[in-house]
């Protein structure tokens, strides 16, 4: 449906082109500065004994600057101009098959709005701030590939729900309500959120994952 309705396939693609050139933008930026980074952690030493290690570092601050960058560019892109996107994604596609979009009674636009950047704050930062967690304890811990295989699990689980969420918050049901929506439907978020592990392919899929979301909870949710 995301590719054959021109107003899904339109915005879909200008979420995937700004989450690209945000993601661009700062892993520039960030890479930019690198060499300023690197020498305040470690000056370049003249022993050739220990070089090695030097450019081993510099390999691996890229690495991780370009993966905060990433992460740093979703959450810019999520909270500040995704979230819009997907609602409005998810608007078309309810009126598409149910024939009008379901709102609160009374409720002006701009509370409306206010409301889903409210809610995407968490929903945004929560999974991403666990995955971090997660793998930082895989580094410390002999548990490592099990930890890596969960916060896997759980980022997928999050970047989901993020989608199946958008009606329910769209019509200003609880946080908590919502969570125990999620809670109680663990296996479909975690099937559906396996596509989003397949790299550079997953930005794509995470663009017009509004539209399924919609169609499932409309279909699992009738009014």
């Amino acid at each position: 449906m995301g590719l054959r309705t021109p107003k899904l396939l339109l915005l879909g693609l200008l979420r995937f082109v700004v989450v690209i050139i945000i993601t661009i933008a700062s892993a520039s930026l960030v890479l930019a500065y690198h060499q300023t980074i690197l020498n305040v952690m470690w000056t370049k030493p003249d022993s050739n004994w220990i070089l090695w290690l030097w450019y081993l570092l510099s390999w691996l601050l890229s690495a991780v600057l370009v993966g905060l960058s990433a992460v740093l560019s979703y959450l810019i892109s999520q909270i500040l101009f995704s979230v819009l996107i997907m609602d409005l994604m998810s608007r078309i596609t309810e009126a598409s098959i149910t024939g009008k979009v379901q709102l609160p009674d009374d409720i002006p636009m701009w509370r409306q709005f206010l409301f889903l950047i409210k809610q995407e704050i968490p929903r945004a930062t929560v999974p991403v701030l666990l995955t971090l967690l997660l793998i930082v304890v895989s580094w410390l811990t002999p548990l490592g590939p099990v930890v890596t295989v969960l916060s896997s699990v759980v980022a997928i689980i999050f970047l989901a729900w993020d989608n199946t969420d958008l009606i329910p918050a769209r019509r200003l049901k609880p946080f908590g309500e919502r969570f125990r929506a999620l809670r109680g439907t663990l296996p479909f978020h975690l099937g559906f959120g396996l596509p989003f592990l397949i790299p550079f392919l997953n930005i794509l899929f995470l663009s017009f994952a509004p539209v399924g979301a919609t169609l499932y909870y409309i279909d699992r949710y009738p009014e």
